[in-house]
């Protein structure tokens, strides 16, 4: 009996959260006296998941799943699932792994927990803590289940080096047809930024900017602080930024370690989506406005004077420590 995790990848490349999965699956493994197993996606260095604590990869190199497929990857990592003996499934809790995960949950007839943000309290019987109430509380949950699903909140258990050696194994999941019964047609990527999902930082901005013509402060702020770049969801309706980079509840959820919100006034909504970062910083000219309640902290001020000095003020610190 082993834990089973999948670790995440794109282009041949491992993502941020994969070793953060991987070194959550060893915590678990450890507490339960087995040995984690990981599974990847036509991955270039699979091997690297040992560093992580990590004993076996299951390695699929596959053409046809070289793009996310929610059935099709259910499919597949319930098969090593039960070709490993595992147990308990380790996912992160990103936008794909999140219509995963049901899908494998039904398969299984597993018990699926998402948003944990800790090692399990226990194994025997086996609970965790997660966030609730649109991250506003936490729940201890049970999973009384046979087969357990935990999907791990991003940046909260964090990436832990336990070296190990992983030893790779190609593994064939039986395909069918019907997993592909659904295909992207088209997939919009960011190229060469930081993306949501991995970035430290996020830098995000609302109505407050007034036009997609002053987006050029917050790219420029984005840049100097090596952050990835979003906004609020009337943005995005508004046309005036591709709604890939909509961030909140209705969109793309945020755990980042520093979330710079410019111009946003801070609805429910925005609020719950961008809670989990541990970090969060304010620039609106609304002293009233929700966000500073919710902010670490915050300027009241004109976000067209406020950015730009902060712009030239981290450029210079930057400078001054290179």
């Amino acid at each position: 009996m082993s834990v089973l995790v999948y670790t995440e990848s794109e282009n041949g490349k491992f993502k941020k959260n994969a070793f953060e999965v991987a070194s959550y699956a060893h915590e678990v493994a450890q507490q339960m006296g087995t040995s984690a197993t990981a599974i990847s996606f036509n991955a270039d260095e699979n091997a690297q998941l040992g560093n992580y604590g990590v004993s076996k990869v299951l390695n699929i190199s596959n053409d046809q799943l070289k793009t996310f497929n929610a059935k099709a990857f259910a499919n597949a990592i319930a098969e090593a699932a039960q070709k490993e003996g595992a147990q308990v499934i380790i996912l992160s809790s990103s936008a794909d792994t999140k219509f995963l995960a049901p899908l494998l949950a039904g398969k299984l007839g597993a018990g699926y927990v998402p948003n944990v943000v800790g090692a399990p309290d226990s194994t025997s019987p086996f609970s965790v803590k997660r966030t609730a109430f649109s991250n506003k509380g936490f729940a201890h949950t049970e999973i009384a289940t046979e087969m357990k699903i935990i999907g791990v909140s991003n940046n909260s258990f964090g990436a832990h080096e336990n070296p190990a050696t992983a030893s790779v194994e190609d593994f064939n999941p039986l395909l069918n047809d019907g997993d592909f019964s659904t295909k992207s047609v088209d997939i919009d990527k960011v190229v060469g930024k930081a993306t949501i999902a991995d970035a430290d930082i996020v830098v995000s901005g609302g109505r407050g900017l007034k036009g997609p013509e002053n987006w050029g402060m917050i790219e420029e702020l984005a840049d100097v602080l090596g952050a990835a770049t979003a906004c609020s969801k009337p943005v995005s309706d508004l046309g005036w930024r591709p709604h890939g980079e909509h961030v909140g509840q209705t969109g793309k959820p945020v755990a980042s370690n520093l979330y710079i919100a410019i111009g946003i006034s801070g609805a429910i909504q925005h609020l719950a989506g961008v809670s989990s970062s541990k970090v969060k910083v304010v620039i609106n000219t609304d002293p009233e406005a929700p966000f500073f309640k919710a902010a670490d902290y915050g300027i009241v001020g004109d976000a067209f004077e406020v950015v730009p000095q902060l712009i030239e003020k981290l450029k210079a610190f930057k400078a001054q420590n290179a």
